[in-house]
C-alpha cells in the first residue's frame, strides 16, 4: 500500500537539522494528513524515517514513543499488528537496537495484545516471549517479569500447549516468591493447576483448584467454578487411598452440594458406591476435551478412573470373586479386568491377590497404603481404630454444624441453653 501524498510530501520536506520536530509534527497531525486506508503505510513510513534519517538515540526514543501512543489511539488490532510488526523488523535490523529496548518491549506487548484480542494466542505468546527481560541495558523487576510470563503461560494454555506453558511456569517458580501482588500470585497458582490438569496430574490439580476456590480475590461464581474443577480432577484421579483423602476434603466443603451436576458422581465415589454407565455418561458432558482424551490403553481418562473406582467398591463387597464375574461388573473383558486388578495391587492401591489357576480374586479387607508392592499398611490391625476415629470426627463435625445452624436461627435459645 502506497504512502499518502500529504505524508510523503511532508517527509520529503523535512530538514535534517530539525528532523525530530518535523517527524513529531507529522505524527501529531496524522489524522488530518492520512485516511484509514493509508494509515498503516503512513505510520510505517514515519517509522522508517526514524532510522533512515539517523536520529540520535534520545530523539529516536522520543519519536517512537509518540508513534506508539498514536498507534494505540486508533484502537485497531489489525493496524497495531501491521505497523507493529513492520517497526519491530526495523528495530531488529537497526544498529542502535540495544538502546531502544524499552520501545521494542512496548511494541512486542502492543502486538501481543492485538493478537490476544483476535484470539491468536499462539502468536501472542511468541511475541511476548521476545520481550527483552534479561538485558543489562534494561532493568526489569521480578513483578514485571512475572506479569509477562503469566500472560505467556495463559496464552499457551488457551491453545492446549501445556509443554510450552510449563517451560515458562518453571521460570515463574524461580521469582514468584519475591512478588507480593495477590493477583499475580493467584494467576500463578491457577496456571499451575491448569498445567497439572493438562498433564493428567489430577490430584495435584484438584488440590490447587480447591485452594484457589477460597480466594477472596475472585468472584463467588469463579470460586464455585474452581471448586467444580477440583471435584472433576479428583473424580478423574487414579483410585486409591490418596484420592480418597482428596475426595474427603472436598466432601466436607459445604459449597460442594451447590454443584448439582458434579455432586452426584462425586458423592458416590466418596461413599464407595458403584457407578452406572448412565451416570458416567452424564458426568462426561461437563468435562473439557483434554479430560476426555484417549489413553495409551485405548480408554478415556474418565472410563479408566470409573473402572478402578468400581473395582475398589467390589473389594468392599466381596472377599473373593471369580474373574469372569468381576469383568462383568467392571464392563471389561476378563483379560483387561485381570490386568487392571494386578496393576492396582502392584501399585499399592488395592489389597488382594489373584489366583490364576482357580481364576479367582481374593481381597484382603484392609486399607491399602498407596505404596508400591503388596499395598499392605504397616499395622493392619489399626484399620478399625482409624475407622472409629474417622466416625468420631464426622459425628463431631455434624454436631458442630447443627449448633452453628441453631445459633444463626435461634440465637437467644442457644445463649440460654448451650453449654460452652
Amino acid at each position: 500500500m502506497a504512502t499518502s501524498d500529504k505524508v510523503a510530501a511532508r517527509l520529503a520536506a523535512i530538514d535534517p537539522a530539525t528532523a525530530t520536530t518535523g517527524l513529531l509534527d507529522i505524527i501529531q497531525n496524522i489524522t488530518s494528513l492520512s485516511g484509514y486506508e493509508t494509515a498503516q503505510s503512513d505510520l510505517s513510513a514515519v517509522g522508517d524515517a526514524v532510522f533512515s534519517m539517523s536520529l540520535g538515540i534520545v530523539a529516536a526514543r522520543q519519536v517512537l514513543d509518540q508513534l506508539l501512543s498514536t498507534l494505540r489511539s486508533y484502537n485497531d488490532d489489525a493496524l497495531c499488528i501491521g505497523v507493529g510488526d513492520h517497526l519491530l523488523q526495523k528495530l531488529e535490523d537497526a544498529a542502535q537496537h540495544t538502546s531502544l529496548l524499552e520501545q521494542a518491549a512496548a511494541l512486542y506487548e502492543m502486538v501481543a495484545t492485538a493478537h490476544e484480542n483476535n484470539e491468536d494466542y499462539a502468536l501472542a505468546a511468541r511475541r511476548l516471549s521476545c520481550i527483552p527481560l534479561d538485558s543489562s541495558q534494561r532493568r526489569v523487576s521480578h513483578e514485571d517479569k512475572v506479569r509477562v510470563w503469566v500472560r505467556i503461560v495463559r496464552d499457551y494454555l488457551e491453545v492446549d500447549d501445556s509443554t510450552a506453558a510449563e517451560s515458562y511456569l518453571n521460570k515463574l517458580k524461580g521469582v514468584i516468591f519475591d512478588v507480593q501482588d495477590p493477583e499475580l500470585n493467584l494467576h500463578f497458582k491457577l496456571s499451575q493447576a491448569r498445567i497439572n490438569d493438562a498433564k493428567r496430574e489430577f490430584l495435584a490439580a484438584s488440590a490447587a483448584y480447591h485452594d484457589i476456590s477460597y480466594s477472596p480475590a475472585i468472584a463467588e461464581e469463579e470460586r464455585l467454578h474452581t471448586l467444580s474443577m477440583a471435584i472433576k480432577c479428583a473424580v478423574l484421579a487414579p483410585a486409591g487411598p490418596t484420592r480418597s483423602r482428596a475426595l474427603g476434603r472436598l466432601y466436607k466443603d459445604d459449597r460442594a452440594t451447590v454443584l448439582v451436576d458434579d455432586f452426584s458422581v462425586f458423592e458416590k465415589m466418596f461413599l464407595n458406591r458403584l457407578l452406572s454407565s448412565v451416570e458416567v455418561e452424564k458426568f462426561s458432558e461437563s468435562l473439557q476435551p483434554h479430560q476426555l482424551a484417549t489413553t495409551a490403553g485405548g480408554s478415556t481418562v474418565l472410563a479408566k478412573a470409573v473402572i478402578e473406582h468400581n473395582l475398589l467398591c467390589v473389594s468392599l463387597l466381596y472377599r473373593n470373586i471369580p474373574l469372569k464375574s468381576l469383568a462383568n461388573l467392571l464392563g471389561q473383558d476378563v483379560t483387561k479386568a485381570e490386568e487392571t486388578t494386578a496393576r492396582m495391587i502392584e501399585q499399592g492401591r488395592l489389597l488382594g491377590r489373584i489366583d490364576q489357576i482357580e481364576r479367582l480374586v481374593y481381597f484382603e479387607g484392609y486399607e491399602a497404603s498407596g505404596e508400591m508392592g503388596n499395598g499392605l499398611t504397616e499395622v493392619a490391625i489399626d484399620t478399625e481404630l482409624r475407622r472409629w476415629d474417622a466416625n468420631v470426627q464426622s459425628l463431631s463435625e455434624e454436631v458442630e454444624s447443627i449448633s452453628n445452624a441453631l445459633q444463626q436461627v435461634y440465637p437467644d435459645f442457644v445463649a440460654q441453653n448451650l453449654a460452652v
